[in-house]
């Protein structure tokens, strides 16, 4: 995932300083690109300490750990999305109303358990 994701940043970047060489010149591409692999390098780096470390399946809902230890949402399913077997995106509401978006794709889990989650994610977005 690492790979491709740098690999999608090189693409951006290169995208942004042929589109700008052509119109601004070789100064302003190379500060374009720049931009680019920096905008998109913080997001990368923001995307993977968001990355849940350890998920808790309880009576009372979900609770997700990110890989530091720290507790990011507890709350229970509220709604899920599933494409195929390989991604699920849950919705989890916290005790105060708000909800957060988990996206979960099948290669962090083990295939069983990443099926359990997604019947149980199912279930439960059903049950108010």
């Amino acid at each position: 995932m690492h790979l491709a994701t740098l690999l999608f940043i090189m693409v951006a970047a290169t995208a942004a300083c042929v589109t700008v060489a052509s119109h601004l010149g070789a100064r302003a591409a190379i500060a374009a690109g720049l931009a680019v692999c920096t905008i998109l390098g913080m997001a990368t780096v923001r995307w993977a300490r968001a990355a849940p470390g350890a998920l808790k399946i309880g009576s009372e809902g979900l609770t997700v750990w990110c890989r530091a230890g720290i507790l990011r949402v507890q709350g229970r399913i509220a709604g899920c999305s599933q494409w195929s077997d390989s991604l699920l995106m849950l919705y989890i509401e916290e005790d105060g109303g708000r909800v957060h978006r988990l996206l979960i794709v099948a290669d962090m889990l083990g295939r069983d358990a990443f099926r359990q989650l997604a019947v149980l994610a199912r279930r439960s977005a059903h049950v108010f």
